[in-house]
C-alpha cells in the first residue's frame, strides 16, 4: 500500500527515519512530506510512533482535474462505499487550486457533493458532514491541473497529543518540538544518561517532548481519536495490539530515573506547563519551576541538553529586551554547562549574535509560517567567547589512574581475543566483560570482515550504593579509553546502559535511526543495529549454538521458536533444511529474520515464517499432523504480554514448553533448548521421555568464558 506523511518545512528527513522504524518501504522525500509503502499496521504505526509527522494520508486516486466537472467525475470514480457507512460522517480538507478550481472552498463542495451522490446511488444512505471529528476525512490536494484523494488516517494532526491543557502565546507545536529534539541528539543524549533542561519552557512542549522520547512513550498514546477509527477498512484487533505493545514499552521504563526539568519567568505559563504534563501522565516525571532566566544553575547535573525556544518579541517586545535576554542565556551557557549540548530554536536569528558563541550547526525551520533557526551548540570550552576553566579532554582522562588501568586491561583483552579472532575467523566477539568491577562495561566487537569495524558498549546499571559522580567519571574515563586502545574511531562506537529487564523489554526500542549495517559471521552475514535496540539482533554467546545446529540440519524439517532476528534459521537453512518455521511474536524481529535469511541468498517458499505466541501456537498445532526434525527453542527469562495467553517465566514453563513441542517432533528427532536464566535448573525428572545431553560448556565461546552462566543449553533427543 502507498501511504503519505506531511510533515512541517524541513524536517521530511527525520519524518523519514521514523517511517522506516514502523516498517515503511521504498521511502522517498517529498517537498511537502515524505512518500512510503508499507502495510496497514506501517500506517498504524505512523500514527501511533511518528514524532514529527503532521498527517498520515491513503491516497486513492488520482486525475486531472482541469474543471470542476473533471474534479467531480474524478472524486465520483473512487468506491467511497467501501470506505464510509452509508450513515457515517465525512469531512473534507481541500488545498491548491487549478483553471476550474479557484476557490479550495468551492473544491471541497464539489468533492462532497461527488462522495455523497456516489453513496446515496450505490447504498441508498446519505453521509453527513462532521467538521470536528469525522468517521472518514477526506484529504484532496490539487498540483497543477491533477488532484490526489486521500483517507486522512490522522484524523488531526498528529501533533495534537491531547496533553495540551492551555497554553500561552505563540506555542511551539509538538510535532516541531519534536523536531528540534532529534536534531539536537536528545535520544541518545537521555540514553547515555544525560539530563535536561528548558530554562524559557512556556507551556512545557520541549520538556514534555523530552519525556516522552526518554521514557519509549508513543506520542499518540494519549489520543482517542483518529481518522481510521470510523473507516471501514479499519482493524481493531490489529490496532489494539499496537496499543498493548506501546502500553508495555511504556511500562518498561517506568522506573527509568532521569531528570528533566523546565523553568519560566511567567508563572501562568508554568502552571500551563504542569497541567500539561499531568495530561501526558508523566506523574512528576518533569520538574517545573518559576525561575529567573538570571537564576538558571545546573542543580549538578553532569551532563545533558539545555534546548529552548526562547521568546521571537510577543512576550518580551522591544529589541533591547531581547538582546539582553540572549546574552544573559549565553552567559548562563558559559557559566554552569560547559561540555553540556544546547539548542536554540530563535525566530529572529540576527539577535542570536548576543548569545557570544559560535553555533556548530544550524538548521532552518518553520514555526508555522516564521522561518526560524535552530542553532546547536557543542559548549566546549573552545566554542566559547570568554576564558572559562577547562574541563578535562579526552588526553587528559586517560591520564587518569583509574583510566590507565582499564586501559591495561582492556589492551591485554584485545591482544589475546583478536589473536584468537583472527585465528578462528571470528569477526563479532566480546572484548571485555566487567573484568574489572569498577568498570561494569560489557565491550563487544563487530565486523564485516573487511574493513568496517564498530565497538558497541554496554554499561551495567551501578547499584544504588555507587555514588553516581563516581560511576559518571568511570563512564568517562572508558569512553575516552576504548576507541583509543581499540583504534575505533569514537562515532564507531555505540553505547547504551543495560538494566535488568522486565517483560522481554531487552527486545524493545530506545531510538529510530533505522540504521542496520552488515556483520559477518563466518560464513554468513547478518544484519544488525546499533542504535535502536538494546540488542544488536545478533547474540554473540550462541554462536557455537548456532554452527551445531547448521551440523544437525542437514536434511531435516527445522523449527525456530522465539525465532528474534532468524540467525539460527539462517545456520539450519545453510546446513541444509529441507524446509523451516520461523515463528516469533513481533512482525519487526519476522521481517528482520527474512532479511537475513535473504540476505545470504537462502530464501525460498520451503521456508515460513509465523507471527504468533510460541505458546500458544504450539497447542494449535498439536492438533495438526506437521511435524518437524529439529528444533530450536531460545525464549526469553520472562515475557508478559496482551498479545500473550497469560506470562512466560522459563524456570516454570520449560517442562510445559518443551512437552508442547516434543508433540511436534518426529521419533528421533532433537530439541535444541537454550536460555540465559543464570539460575536455570533444567528438570530432567519431568522430562524422562527424552535423552537429555547438557551442551552448556561445550556451546560457551572462548570470548564469553569468563561468564559461564550466561546461557544454558541442551540437547533433548525423541528416542526412535
Amino acid at each position: 500500500m502507498l501511504f503519505f506523511a506531511s510533515c512541517p518545512a524541513g524536517v521530511a528527513d527525520l519524518t523519514a527515519a521514523e517511517l522506516r522504524a514502523c516498517g515503511a518501504e521504498k521511502v522517498r522525500e517529498r517537498r511537502l512530506g515524505v512518500e512510503f509503502e508499507g502495510t496497514l499496521e506501517t500506517a498504524y504505526r505512523a500514527c501511533l510512533w511518528s514524532r514529527t509527522a503532521s498527517r498520515i494520508l491513503l491516497p486513492l486516486a488520482a486525475f486531472p482535474a482541469a474543471s470542476a466537472e473533471e474534479l467531480y467525475q474524478g472524486v465520483a470514480s473512487v468506491t467511497w462505499e467501501e470506505h464510509i457507512a452509508p450513515t457515517g460522517t465525512i469531512a473534507v480538507d481541500f488545498g491548491g487550486t487549478s483553471r476550474g478550481v479557484t476557490h479550495t472552498h468551492f473544491g471541497a463542495l464539489k468533492t462532497k457533493d461527488a462522495i455523497v451522490d456516489r453513496l446515496r446511488a450505490r447504498t441508498g444512505g446519505r453521509p453527513s458532514i462532521d467538521l470536528e471529528r469525522p468517521d472518514v476525512r477526506v484529504d484532496v490536494r490539487l498540483d497543477g491541473e491533477r488532484a490526489t484523494v486521500s483517507i486522512d488516517l490522522s484524523g488531526e494532526s498528529l501533533h495534537r497529543r491531547a496533553y495540551r491543557a492551555r497554553g500561552v502565546a505563540a506555542p511551539l507545536k509538538e510535532n516541531l518540538a519534536a523536531a528540534v529534539l532529534l536534531r539536537a541528539g536528545w535520544p541518545a543524549i537521555a540514553a547515555a544518561g544525560g539530563d535536561f533542561i528548558d530554562p524559557m519552557c512556556g507551556s512545557g512542549t520541549l520538556v514534555i517532548e523530552a519525556a516522552l522520547m526518554a521514557l519509549d512513550i508513543a506520542p499518540g498514546s494519549l489520543r482517542s481519536y483518529f481518522g481510521f477509527i470510523g473507516w471501514r477498512g479499519h482493524d481493531h484487533a490489529l490496532w489494539q495490539q499496537l496499543l498493548d505493545e506501546a502500553h508495555e514499552r511504556r511500562e518498561a521504563q517506568a522506573s527509568r530515573r532521569i531528570a528533566l526539568r523546565g523553568y519560566d519567568a511567567d508563572e501562568i505559563a508554568v502552571r500551563a506547563a504542569l497541567a500539561n504534563s499531568e495530561r501526558a501522565r508523566l506523574n512528576g516525571r518533569a520538574h517545573f519551576e518559576r525561575r529567573e532566566l538570571t537564576q538558571l544553575t545546573n542543580e549538578g547535573g553532569a551532563w545533558g541538553l539545555l534546548a529552548t525556544n526562547p521568546p521571537y518579541g510577543e512576550r518580551i517586545g522591544d529589541r533591547e529586551g531581547l538582546e539582553h535576554l540572549y546574552r544573559t542565556l549565553g552567559a548562563k551557557l558559559r557559566e554552569a554547562f560547559v561540555g553540556w549540548e544546547a539548542a536554540v530554536l530563535t525566530g529572529n536569528p540576527p539577535l542570536a549574535k548576543a548569545i557570544g558563541i559560535r553555533a556548530r550547526r544550524a538548521h532552518t525551520m518553520f514555526n508555522g509560517r516564521i522561518e526560524c533557526r535552530l542553532l546547536r551548540f557543542d559548549l566546549r570550552p573552545e566554542a566559547l567567547s570568554v576564558r572559562v576553566p577547562k574541563p578535562l579532554d579526552d588526553e587528559q582522562i586517560r591520564a587518569r589512574p583509574g583510566a590507565q588501568m582499564f586501559a591495561n586491561r582492556l589492551r591485554k583483552n584485545w591482544k589475546q581475543v583478536s589473536a584468537w579472532a583472527r585465528r578462528e575467523n571470528v569477526d563479532c566477539f566480546r572484548v571485555y566483560d566487567a573484568d574489572m568491577p569498577e568498570y561494569a562495561f560489557a565491550i563487544d566487537h563487530y565486523s564485516d570482515g573487511a574493513a568496517s569495524r564498530c565497538i558497541v558498549v554496554q554499561e551495567y546499571a551501578a547499584p544504588a550504593t555507587i555514588d553516581p559522580r563516581a560511576a559518571h567519571w568511570r563512564r568517562r574515563e572508558a569512553l575516552a579509553v576504548i576507541p583509543h586502545v581499540l583504534d575505533v574511531p569514537a562515532e564507531r562506537m555505540f553505547f547504551r546502559e543495560r538494566r535488568p529487564q522486565k517483560g522481554g523489554a531487552q527486545y524493545e526500542k530506545l531510538g529510530e535511526e533505522r540504521v542496520f549495517e552488515i556483520v559477518r559471521e563466518h560464513p554468513y552475514r547478518f544484519w544488525v543495529n546499533f542504535t535502536d535496540y538494546l540488542d544488536t539482533g545478533l547474540f554473540l554467546d550462541h554462536r557455537l549454538t548456532r554452527r551445531y545446529i547448521g551440523e544437525l540440519a542437514n536434511g531435516c524439517r527445522f523449527l525456530n521458536l522465539f525465532a528474534y532476528t532468524g540467525s539460527a534459521t539462517v545456520y539450519a537453512v545453510g546446513g541444509g533444511a529441507v524446509s523451516s518455521t520461523t515463528v516469533d511474536m513481533s512482525r519487526t524481529y519476522l521481517d528482520w529474520a527474512k532479511r537475513n535469511l535473504a540476505l545470504n541468498g537462502l530464501a525460498g517458499p520451503r521456508h515460513g515464517f509465523v507471527q504468533a505466541d510460541c505458546l500458544a501456537w504450539l497447542e494449535a498445532q498439536a492438533r495438526g499432523t506437521r511435524r518437524y526434525d529439529l528444533i530450536f527453542i531460545d525464549p526469553p527469562t520472562y515475557s508478559r504480554s496482551k498479545r500473550m495467553n497469560g506470562d512466560f517465566d522459563v524456570q516454570r514453563d520449560h517442562v510445559r514448553l518443551l512437552s508442547l513441542a516434543a508433540e511436534l517432533l518426529e521419533p528421533g528427532g532433537t530439541i535444541i533448548f537454550s536460555n540465559n536464566y543464570t539460575r536455570f535448573r533444567l528438570d530432567a525428572q519431568a522430562l524422562a521421555r527424552f535423552e537429555i545431553r547438557d551442551l552448556t560448556r561445550s556451546t560457551l565461546p572462548r570470548d564469553f568464558a569468563r561468564n559461564p552462566r550466561i546461557h544454558s543449553c541442551y540437547s533433548l533427543r525423541l528416542p526412535a
